[in-house]
């Protein structure tokens, strides 16, 4: 494992006091995905949008595991003074989310987990990190030059745009501000869920799922259950796994009656 690493972060709510909010994104994405609901989020709470390793800002390493990501959220903590953090994660966020509250119950004081299980799923992001790599960027002049190059592997136009916010201009020449090395290296780990055992989060934990997605069903409860026995789950009609981008209204609201 690797020393945990500072992260870069957007920031809401800075005159509101009390126990900070933590939002953390999913693989690919960045805290800037997040910075209109930070900013609702920021009208009651002090809200910290984090980059994750290897995304956004953040610094880059060689490895990701969920133990290291949420290392480097608990030296996030550590670095500004704050015993305890309200945790929101989707996806890959949600992963490192539970595996923070797992690891270090009493730092975390409300846990929200959304469109993720603890589980390992079997769906690999492996040909869109496979495609971003083989992209020509050096004799790419628009950013449509770099997309073409990614429609066989990633058909779905919504997705790619998701993956092209990764794509930045530097001194007239593209690049991709994710690690993709570390990305590929890492998928095994990222689609599955480390091994805590019997470890439990006693505390207030809320689930929630997009009907239209997978990631959370009936048959995926027991395990969320085993290690968050108090969680509510509370699925968003008609949403597939990026609820808070699809139902952002119902999203928002399920998260501040439980915050």
């Amino acid at each position: 494992m690797t020393q945990a690493l500072p992260l870069t972060y957007l920031e809401a709510g800075e005159s509101i006091g009390g126990t900070p909010l933590l939002v953390l994104h999913g693989l690919f994405g960045s805290a800037r995905n997040w910075q209109s609901i930070a900013r609702r989020f920021g009208e009651q709470r002090h809200v910290f949008a984090l980059d994750l390793r290897n995304h956004g800002g953040a610094p880059w390493a060689g490895t990701m595991s969920y133990p290291e990501m949420a290392d480097d959220v608990l030296r996030f903590l550590d670095d500004r003074g704050y015993a305890r953090a309200a945790v929101l994660g989707h996806s890959m966020g949600g992963k490192t989310a539970m595996t923070l509250a797992l690891r270090h119950p009493q730092r975390v004081e409300r846990l929200v987990v959304a469109d993720i299980a603890p589980v390992a799923y079997t769906h690999t992001h492996g040909p869109y990190v496979a495609a971003m790599q083989r992209a020509d960027l050096a004799g790419s002049a628009r950013r449509s030059d770099v997309e073409a190059q990614l429609v066989d592997a990633v058909p779905e136009a919504p997705l790619r745009a998701f993956l092209l916010q990764n794509l930045v201009m530097e001194n007239g020449a593209f690049r991709w501000r994710i690690n993709l090395d570390a990305i590929a290296a890492g998928m095994d780990a990222l689609i599955g869920f480390p091994d805590l055992g019997e470890r439990r989060y006693e505390g207030p934990a809320l689930f929630i799922g997009g009907t239209a997605s997978d990631y959370i069903t009936p048959e995926r409860e027991p395990a969320i259950r085993r290690h968050f026995p108090a969680a509510k789950i509370q699925m968003v009609p008609n949403a597939g796994h990026w609820i808070h981008a699809e139902r952002p209204e119902e999203f928002a609201a399920m998260v501040e009656a439980f915050l």
